[in-house]
């Protein structure tokens, strides 16, 4: 027996009876041989964590766009606090940790630069629009491995597509993630808004505290045991009514008073204009996009505005400012 086989035996013996087994993936889309060590859920994180876009998130805008400070979140750090409170809660469920930990590390790897802000203005210029969700499963399909993808299975590309709010994960795996995401940026976007001193916690509304807690460190903790005591031996990952009201609203306190118009956000129209400049330009000259991306054009018959939404979307924060003063910024000369 392999030492695949025996995890595999490990999982079907110790798992819940609501969890994903490795050995009953609806597997990838290119059959592989299996491995001889690792179970299929185990590849794919494996092969997320050492992709180019998953070390591109470190110098991509998670919030705060360009701090003066080294402890803000990136996009980076941000999926990283998902995957843990994830892997806490599908371990204390028995469920996959391999497959929640491969959806987590994945959710975000479309995300453009400049966080949200620059999937706005991308999704508006862009004929076919931009959703970073379903652009991350482009990425893990398409766009890594120069033009051949990663070739995850199937669980794994169904819950990075489906993290979002509106999204109905097919795995209980897949909606740990999906909530995991909220409990993780509402509780880090606080603990960065406090530190760049834009309202302080005594500023929280007391009706979303007193039932959350009244500092990161217990809301974290409140959240994640509520989760998993409301979801323990069921076939559903669910909140209690309480708490669930309050963390939708605390978010809905941090889109007006953080993600909206705040001092975090006040760089946010130079930033989507760089955006839209670069979209304009490789458009109208696709000759100057590498090599690979022209690929996507001449051998797979991409379109072209698709093509160069998949470049600048993949773009970090500081490589996207780069391109645009390269272009754009004149330059000292010397006789």
């Amino acid at each position: 027996m392999s030492a695949r086989e025996m995890l595999e035996k490990m999982e079907a013996e110790y798992l819940s009876p609501y969890a994903a087994l490795s050995q009953n993936t609806q597997g990838r889309d290119r059959p592989e041989p299996l491995c001889d060590m690792r179970p299929e859920y185990q590849r794919d994180r494996d092969r997320i964590l050492h992709c180019k876009s998953f070390r591109r998130l470190k110098h991509k805008t998670q919030v705060f766009l360009a701090p003066e400070g080294d402890h803000y979140r990136t996009r980076l750090t941000h999926t990283l606090e998902v995957s843990q409170i994830a892997r806490t809660i599908a371990k204390t469920l028995r469920l996959n940790e391999s497959l929640t930990e491969a959806i987590a590390l994945g959710h975000d790897l479309g995300h453009t630069p400049f966080g949200h802000s620059g999937e706005y203005v991308l999704n508006q210029i862009c004929g076919d629009g931009f959703v970073h969700a379903v652009q991350s499963v482009r990425v893990v399909e398409v766009l890594e491995k120069d033009g051949h993808g990663l070739n995850l299975t199937k669980e794994v590309r169904d819950g990075i597509l489906n993290h979002r709010t509106s999204g109905r994960p097919s795995t209980l795996e897949g909606c740990i993630v999906r909530l995991s995401d909220k409990i993780a940026y509402i509780n880090h976007d606080i603990d960065d808004a406090i530190r760049a001193k834009i309202f302080t916690e005594k500023d929280l509304p007391r009706e979303y505290t007193e039932v959350l807690g009244f500092s990161v460190r217990d809301r974290l903790n409140n959240m994640i045991h509520d989760v998993i005591a409301q979801s323990m031996d069921k076939p559903a990952i669910l909140m209690s009514p309480d708490v669930e009201k309050a963390m939708k609203g605390l978010r809905v306190w941090m889109f007006a008073n953080v993600y909206s118009g705040s001092v975090a956000k006040s760089e946010e129209k130079k930033a989507q204009q760089l955006i839209e400049t670069l979209y304009r330009y490789y458009n109208e000259h696709a000759d100057q996009l590498p090599e690979e991306y022209q690929r996507l054009m001449s051998e797979r018959g991409e379109k072209k505005e698709r093509v160069v939404c998949d470049y600048i979307a993949g773009m970090s924060d500081s490589y996207a400012i780069d391109r645009f003063e390269e272009l754009f910024v004149p330059k000292a000369w010397k006789a």
